[in-house]
Formats: structure tokens, C-alpha cells, sequence
């Protein structure tokens, strides 16, 4: 069971109905069931396209995401690594227990110095290579800031960008198409001069499955231009809080297409998984438990997501709808709590006045914004709506659901396919 504190939260059929629902969804996530759908001991499978293992020498792995040692751990039982590196967040113990693959602990969502020696590690590890052997990419989501190489700026001007970034609302896309333009590895940068064959296999954490967006195509490759990178500064007006030497080498590279990030991928990058593959798995579970659903996806700014998410709720009863995606946050306080506490506060604020129902959202990584906690979970019982309104302006929505004994505990999932919530009725 990946929700831990399920017994504790499932006071009510409805609450154990959904959280069983949203179990589905987690365990859809874990890459042992996503790995051996692509990788048998012989090759790797995928959109029609073989690699078959006979051709190389010798095989690594690359893996750097939340989700880097079960991924590496997954490979590893179907086939024999020579040897690799592992590059997972901080506080996540790493469930790889081989001697044979190098550790990084680093950390998210901003970079530090652990971030820099894996990204140097790796990108020695990738030079050395040669031309008959193969390294798998194991890639999935929190890369941009576990792997981190900053390009002619220190890592403290480099870590100061993001947390102003992820601060701002911009979305994932637009955060990292400025790292992207601030670092020596990403954005295809870590494999443009290789000499050995290569394949990534990727699990999406962004909208559309936007390969350069995910760890910020460290393995693939980008469209986006340093112009690009300026404009997401000045759409945000975060420019006063961006230092002059970042501002300067922005502005310097602007016309200067030689030192542009890679616009063509060198190697295969392939998605294996994503959140759509969790939301079938919830549909199917609460489909066989008798309810009607109705399935949909929330990106972008989360007060509409909480209006879009409302327009859906029917006055049928045994009625299920089920989301997924990521929703953006302004942080406004100094509170405690993420993305997936704050839609469940803002939901249960706003079905104050409907009919019973039980509502429900969790990261698939197990951490929500600065908490210990994947998410929440509440009926919309009656509550003091000044009280609400209050946690939501200190971004406090974590604590709000402590209060309510409401949070729900996964720990680190060693995954990352963004976010899934369920609101029964």
C-alpha cells in the first residue's frame, strides 16, 4: 500500500472508496510496472523501433528524477548494467542498493552543490564512452534541479533564478526554458558530443509530454532561445529580482546562434509513461466499483482549475470524476502545503453549499509544495469560511488539513507522473 496513514483516513465508505481509487493511480506510477513493457532481456521495444541489446559491448544506465533508482532498479532486473549513475532528490532513500551504481542525493526543487558534482560526474561518465557501447537514459521528472551545471553564473545566482521562477506562477515549461538557457547540460547540451550510442526513456511530469520541458531535455533537445528567456522574464515582471550577471549573459547571447542550446536531437527520446496512464488505472477501479466517471485534465493557473473541476460535478448521485495534471500556485504566505492541499481547500471552500461529496488530490511523487505530505483528502462538510479563506492567503492549506486530520502520507514515491485527484459523490 502506498498511502500509509489509509486506515486511518478511511472513516467513511465513500473516503475508502476514493482513496482505494487513488491507490490505483499511485501504483500505475511505480516503474516496475512501466519498465517491462518497453525492455525484455533481449531489447528495448518501442514505437515500432528495436534496440537490440547484441549490438553493444557493453550496456549503462543514466538515471537522474524522482524516479532514477526505481527506474534503475526495474532495467537492472531485465537486464545485465555494467555500471551507472543514480541521481535522486535529497531525503529520498534510494531504493538501489548495488555497488555498481554511483549515488547522488542532490536537491529539489533548487539546485545546490551536489547538483553540480552529479552533473559533472555524468557528464564525464557520458564522455568516456565509446562508440559500440550503449547508455539507457533514465529519465523522469525533478531533473532540472537535481542535475544543475550553471554556464558562466555561480550556482547561488543560479538558485536564486528558480526559487524566483517557481515563485512567479510561470509554468513548468517557462521555468525551464530559462534554466535551460542558463546551463552547460541542458537542453541536449549532455549529449551533443558523445561518442557512444544512446536511448532515453522518459516519464512525463509535463503537459503534452513536452520532451524538451521534461528535466529540461537534458537528453533531447530545445526550441526555445535565450529571447525566449528574456520575454518569460519580462511577462512575469520578475526582472528587478533577477541578478545583473544573468540578466547580462541573456542579454549578450541573445544573437549569438553558435552558443544556442541544440536545436535537433542527438539520441531517441521516448515516453513511456505519463499521467493519462494513471487516470486510466483510477477509472477502471472505480468504474468496477459501480461508479460513473468522468475524467479530465487541469493545467495552468488553480483558481480556474477549481472552476473547471466544479462546472464537471453532476447532481447525479454514484457519480466519480477523476483529474490529472498540474496546476500552477502563486505563493502568497509563508504557510506550509503545495499545489494538491491548496485545489482541495479551494474546492471544499466552494461545494460548501452542495450536496455530500468526498474530494481528493495527491502528487504521484509523494510531496506536496514544502510539506510531508502527497495531499489531501475531505468531505465538504460545513466550516467557517473566513477560517478558509485565511489558510489560503498564507499559502497554508497544509496545515489547514493537519488540523482536519485530513493530509495523506505516502513519503517519497520514487516516481513522478504529476498529480490525480477524485471527487466522489
Amino acid at each position: 500500500m502506498i498511502i500509509q496513514n489509509f486506515d486511518d483516513l478511511a472513516t467513511t465508505d465513500k473516503k475508502k472508496d476514493c482513496l482505494k481509487i487513488l491507490e490505483a493511480g499511485l501504483q500505475a506510477a511505480n516503474p516496475e510496472n512501466i519498465i517491462p513493457k518497453f525492455v525484455t532481456p533481449n531489447e528495448i521495444k518501442i514505437n515500432g523501433k528495436s534496440f537490440n541489446f547484441e549490438k553493444y559491448s557493453s550496456i549503462y544506465s543514466v538515471a537522474f528524477g524522482k524516479a532514477g533508482d526505481t527506474m534503475t532498479r526495474a532495467l537492472n532486473a531485465i537486464i545485465p548494467i555494467k555500471s551507472g549513475i543514480i541521481v535522486i532528490p535529497k531525503g529520498s532513500k534510494s531504493v538501489m542498493k548495488s555497488k555498481k551504481f554511483q549515488i547522488f542525493n542532490s536537491r529539489h526543487p533548487k539546485p545546490d552543490q551536489t547538483s553540480v558534482k552529479a552533473a559533472k560526474e555524468i557528464m564525464k561518465f557520458v564522455q568516456n564512452k565509446r562508440s559500440d557501447e550503449l547508455i539507457i537514459f533514465l529519465v523522469s521528472g525533478g531533473g532540472s534541479s537535481l542535475l544543475a551545471l550553471p554556464d558562466d553564473i555561480t550556482l547561488e545566482d543560479k538558485i536564486h533564478v528558480t526559487d524566483v521562477l517557481l515563485k512567479s506562477g510561470a509554468t513548468i515549461q517557462e521555468v525551464n526554458c530559462v534554466r535551460k538557457h542558463l546551463s552547460k547540460i541542458k537542453g541536449g547540451k549532455l549529449v551533443k558530443n558523445m561518442k557512444c550510442q544512446g536511448v532515453g526513456l522518459v516519464m512525463s511530469d509535463v503537459e503534452g509530454d513536452d520532451l524538451s520541458s521534461i528535466a529540461s531535455g537534458t537528453t533531447y533537445m530545445d526550441d526555445t532561445t535565450y529571447a525566449d528567456a528574456l520575454d518569460i522574464i519580462s511577462k512575469y515582471k520578475i526582472r528587478w529580482k533577477m541578478p545583473d550577471e544573468v540578466l547580462t549573459l541573456l542579454e549578450n547571447r541573445m544573437n549569438e546562434k553558435k552558443i544556442e542550446t541544440p536545436k535537433k536531437a542527438r539520441i531517441e527520446n521516448y515516453v513511456i509513461a505519463n499521467n493519462d496512464d494513471c487516470l486510466n488505472e483510477m477509472k477502471d477501479k472505480a468504474e468496477k466499483s459501480g461508479y460513473t466517471v468522468d475524467v479530465m485534465h487541469v493545467f495552468g493557473d488553480i483558481k480556474e482549475a477549481v472552476t473547471k473541476i466544479l462546472e464537471k460535478i453532476s447532481e447525479s448521485e454514484k457519480t466519480c470524476i477523476i483529474f490529472g495534471g498540474e496546476t500552477t500556485v502563486k505563493v502568497l504566505g509563508k504557510g506550509m502545503g503545495g499545489r494538491n492541499q491548496e485545489l482541495v481547500l479551494r474546492l471544499l471552500k466552494n461545494t460548501q453549499k452542495m450536496k455530500k461529496m468526498v474530494i481528493s488530490s495527491v502528487g504521484t511523487d509523494g510531496v506536496d509544495g514544502n510539506s510531508v505530505f502527497a495531499g489531501a483528502i475531505t468531505e465538504n462538510v460545513k466550516m467557517d469560511l473566513d477560517l478558509m479563506k485565511e489558510f489560503l492567503k498564507n499559502s497554508d492549506s497544509g496545515r489547514f488539513f493537519q488540523k482536519q486530520k485530513g493530509n495523506i502520507k505516502t513519503n517519497p514515491t520514487h516516481t513522478n507522473l504529476m498529480d490525480i485527484g477524485v471527487i466522489l459523490k
